[in-house]
């Protein structure tokens, strides 16, 4: 036999109950249905309460698969990358199925409602859906990665930050964050510098007068090249050599021919310009010509007036030569210091 107390006791636990129960009941009001399933307010609340639990799902398990790979040194960073994001995106697809689940919609209709409204979603966002597909073909693939540097068709130039489900991020030398959509990368040509290797060769092309020595010219372009901090000096690659290429219209036109540092190839525009100050540098100290284009003049008449002309030109012209020319060694070369 109950004590008043518990009876008591009983009878307040019951009034509270009955208490949040009429606080709560507007939860079990109706606000549509899908076919003969009721969608109530306490339904749309359980779905959003699942997906944001299975986000949270999501972050932790990344963050596990980051910490793992921190601490093995032999897992590469774009697989973890690609690990990390392919599995983001089944966590959040398994929440979603079980959130659509716990409102009391069958998958099996729901799947038929999905495949016609995937049909004219395909229609209407062709663009969106091939960029989705494109950028699981990247997570994917191994021909781009995180971390790598590449040029696409477009003109762009940087390293890859992120590849994400949409579009993938690109940072350029500059420092400007470029959004490209990931059907550029599938489509189109991209030239990855630091796909297999991290060696790369350039050339650097210059050009001398006519009648310069060329094992002059050959012997102060590469000390140039020596100077210059981006040029590899490893013995498994070939040297810096100088190519004679062409027989220009007012020139003889050299290449530099080098190899780069692995450090380097991400900057091509700083190295192409350190490269093009030390040849400057190493031309003018060796008083080798940097030709200005020429042409050949035909005069068909010529007068007495135009004579005297010509005449009080030369005049000038030669004054303005015997005047010493004061010949000042080149400033520091910034663009060495660029990387």
């Amino acid at each position: 036999m109950s004590s008043p107390a518990t009876e008591q006791a009983k009878g307040t636990i019951d009034t509270v109950v009955s208490a949040i129960s009429e606080a709560f009941h507007w939860l079990e009001n109706e606000l549509f249905s899908v076919g003969e399933t009721a969608i109530t307010y306490g339904s749309v609340f359980r779905f959003l309460a699942i997906l944001v639990a299975t986000y949270i799902v999501s972050l932790v398990v990344q963050k596990a698969l980051q910490r793992y790979g921190d601490m093995r040194s032999s897992f590469s960073r774009s697989s973890l990358y690609a690990l990390k994001r392919i599995t983001h995106y089944i966590i959040l697809l398994v929440g979603f199925l079980v959130a659509v689940a716990s409102i009391g919609i069958d998958l099996t209709k729901f799947a038929i409602f999905a495949s016609a409204l995937g049909i004219g979603v395909g229609f209407g966002l062709q663009t969106l859906i091939s960029n989705f597909s494109a950028g699981i073909i990247l997570l994917f693939d191994k021909t781009l990665k995180v971390g790598d540097f590449v040029e696409l068709e477009s003109g762009v130039t940087g390293e890859v930050k992120e590849i994400n489900i949409r579009s993938t991020i690109i940072t350029t030398n500059d420092n400007i964050d470029i959004v490209v959509p990931n059907s550029e990368f599938v489509a189109g040509r991209v030239t990855n510098w630091t796909m297999r290797d991290t060696y790369r060769r350039i050339k650097v092309p210059f050009g001398v007068a006519y009648g310069t020595d060329k094992e002059l010219v050959k012997k102060a372009v590469l000390e140039a090249a020596d100077r210059v901090p981006h040029t590899l000096n490893d013995e498994s690659h070939r040297p810096p050599q100088v190519w004679l290429v062409e027989f220009g219209e007012s020139s003889l036109n050299f290449e530099l021919v080098v190899w780069l540092k692995p450090e380097a190839v991400n900057r091509p525009g700083a190295v192409n310009a350190a490269f093009i100050w030390e040849i400057h540098t190493a031309l003018v100290e060796n008083n080798i010509e940097i030709p200005f284009p020429q042409r050949d003049l035909h005069i068909k008449s010529w007068h007495a007036d135009d004579a005297v002309h010509v005449a009080q030109g030369k005049v000038s012209a030669k004054s303005s030569k015997d005047k010493p020319k004061q010949k000042e060694r080149p400033s520091h070369n910034d663009a060495a210091d660029e990387i």
